[in-house]
């Protein structure tokens, strides 16, 4: 039942007579509360209340398998959370968050939990009991630390970690070796561990705005890599075993220190595009005309390219 955008300030207590609805969309209403009756809705299967006015988790049905509650304005998850077993997907990013009960770690049929926009400092060990989560969203809280215990999850699709306070990545997030996409952007890293080259499965990877002087030479390792997002650092180079991602189409470097490109990128046999703008190059390896390039950015370097004219022959697009 889609009951989205309707200008909804309360919810009839007649809804609980529609036993065989499975699926309820209340997204972007006025709602501060919902009828406790919601809860003899034993079909209902996925509960969507995103962009409400809810201050509390609400009475849920037993058997719901997604809750969404993005964009509220809860305070606090109640205990008793850890009691509905059936649930799959939980969203309760965009609140006021600054805990989770240690129940919520006995949800252990959770594929996705999204926690973001809130105002966690921590995350307890617990997290890493979660053994069924495909997709975690950490970002945008005031957390501290990355919990080594995410490295004994099953992630697979995505590991969203941004605008927090890290200042390492922990050696056990390299157990993540089939997680396909990783973002830890804006934080405070100063250095990566060699463990990141365990992460196989990696096919985006984001660690742009930190503080990042190198990059471990174990990054080569990263063979299905397509995306790589280096950008407001502080890099001076690349390590040689950057000719190791093979299947590499967009890296991203502007706005670092970087003097050099080591001569190895040109084995980055599929990459079509380069940004190096704002940094500090001179020249560049001639092996970047092995590369099928199809826009090379280098505005605000002081460099010399006399063979420009064969890249722009071939298609290429060069800014300057």
């Amino acid at each position: 039942m889609d009951l989205a955008w309707k200008q909804l300030t309360t919810l009839p207590v007649e809804l609980a007579e529609l036993d065989g609805v499975e699926e309820l969309l209340l997204d972007g209403n006025q709602l501060t509360s919902l009828p406790v009756e919601l809860e003899t809705l034993t079909a209902l299967r996925a509960l969507h209340l995103d962009g409400n006015k809810l201050t509390a988790l609400p009475q849920c049905p037993p058997y719901l398998e997604t809750l969404s509650l993005y964009g509220n304005a809860i305070g606090s998850l109640p205990a008793k959370l850890g009691r509905m077993a059936s649930l799959r997907h939980l969203s309760v990013g965009g609140n006021r968050l600054t805990s989770v009960p240690d129940t919520l770690w006995q949800l252990t049929g959770l594929e996705s939990l999204n926690l973001a926009e809130n105002s966690l400092t921590a995350v307890p060990p617990g997290i890493g009991k979660l053994s069924a989560l495909r997709m975690l969203d950490l970002g945008h809280n005031a957390l501290s630390a990355i919990p080594p215990e995410l490295g004994d999850l099953g992630l697979t699709d995505y590991l969203y970690l941004s605008d927090n306070r890290f200042t390492e990545v922990p050696a056990a997030l390299g157990a993540l070796d089939r997680l396909a996409y990783l973002n830890i952007t804006d934080n405070r890293l100063t250095e990566l561990p060699s463990e990141l080259g365990n992460m196989a499965g990696l096919v985006e990877l984001r660690l742009y705005n930190n503080r990042l002087e190198s990059l471990p030479a174990s990054i080569g390792g990263l063979g299905r890599l397509r995306e790589l997002h280096l950008q407001g650092n502080r890099l001076t180079t690349l390590p040689s075993s950057v000719g190791g991602l093979g299947e590499l189409r967009h890296l991203d470097l502007r706005n670092n220190q970087v003097s050099s490109l080591p001569a190895s990128i040109g084995q980055l046999g599929r990459l079509r595009h380069l940004d190096l703008r704002n940094n500090r190059l001179r020249s560049l390896p001639k092996q970047l005309l092995d590369l099928p390039l199809e826009k090379l950015d280098l505005r605000w370097n002081k460099l010399d390219l006399p063979w420009q004219g064969e890249l722009e022959a071939r298609g290429c697009v060069v800014l300057r």
